[in-house]
């Protein structure tokens, strides 16, 4: 045997490339099938036979969204497609920061939601056109695009997730459930207001993100928020507890609706903490300026729970 090859050095690397290499193939393998996954879901979505006038599910759902309304997601881990470090980053968030807190009242009594966004106008040539649920994006933060802005039956389609939970906005004198309602002036003044505010807030961060490449970090930003809540130091750390939360949050101050009493209050927001009425919760809570409200949730989106 050759003095090169009997070296300790070399058996020792040997070793620590077999103990990187044997664990990363079933992990390539999983990566492998959640991207195969992914591009048949597309694919299905794309060539979807649509039938004029006829409605699915999915349609009626998206008819009742409209701008300032927030989407929660009950994400399965696994089918992140966008890489082993978003897969993890979906797990710590569930296992921190989905947790049960004793003595919370949650609006609904299951699910870990871990992921949110919030509706947003598309570009529209008149302001009319701008609430119609053909025209409605899904602003959120996520590890494949960034910061980005989508379709939302498109997104609603493609969603894998165990549940997709709807919370509708409601502004100060507007009744929602009601048909035959027809806003003041000030209700319409103050919509008009969140509508222009979110298309302005979608455009600015869409293109800050391209700019820094917020997508290369959003896994990575995470952990470290996920990891900041669970040692106590979210009151601290520079990182969101949850970026997406902090996103929704920091749209919906912009527009008017939820309240900024201080600069922390989006960065220390998490997922969970939408389903938290602030009249039953002092902390961990979304809090909405006076008039406005979310309303019940509704259950956009169900599949199994595996």
């Amino acid at each position: 045997m050759s003095p090169i090859s009997s070296s300790p050095k070399l058996r020792l690397a040997g070793k620590m490339v077999a103990s990187l290499a044997v664990p990363s193939v079933p992990v390539l393998f999983w990566w492998k099938s959640a991207v195969d996954d992914r591009a048949k879901r597309a694919e299905d979505v794309k060539t979807k036979i649509r039938i004029p006038s006829v409605q699915t599910i999915d349609d009626l759902m998206v008819e009742k969204c409209k701008p300032g309304d927030v989407l929660l997601f009950d994400r399965r881990c696994h089918k992140c497609a966008s890489g082993p470090m978003a897969s993890f980053s979906c797990l710590v968030a569930r296992g921190l920061l989905c947790g049960e807190d004793k003595g919370a009242t949650r609006s609904v009594e299951t699910g870990k939601f871990d992921h949110c966004g919030v509706v947003v106008p598309g570009d529209t040539a008149t302001k009319a056109q701008a609430a119609d649920p053909s025209n409605l994006l899904l602003l959120e933060a996520t590890a494949s695009e960034g910061i980005v802005a989508r379709p939302l039956l498109t997104r609603l389609e493609m969603s894998q997730s165990r549940t997709v939970l709807l919370l509708p906005i409601s502004s100060p004198g507007e009744r929602r459930n009601d048909e035959e309602f027809e806003p003041s002036k000030k209700t319409a003044r103050l919509q008009q207001r969140l509508v222009t505010n979110l298309t302005a807030f979608r455009s600015k961060w869409v293109e800050e993100s391209k700019k820094q490449n917020y997508a290369g970090g959003h896994p990575t930003l995470g952990v470290f928020g996920a990891l900041g809540y669970a040692m106590n130091l979210q009151k601290t750390s520079p990182a969101p507890v949850s970026p997406s939360a902090w996103l929704v949050v920091s749209a919906l101050q912009d527009a008017g609706a939820a309240e900024n009493i201080s600069a922390r209050s989006a960065l220390e927001t998490r997922v969970d903490d939408f389903l938290r009425d602030h009249r039953f919760n002092e902390k961990d809570t979304v809090r909405l300026r006076p008039g406005w409200k979310f309303l019940a949730p509704v259950v956009v989106r169900e599949m199994s729970r595996s």
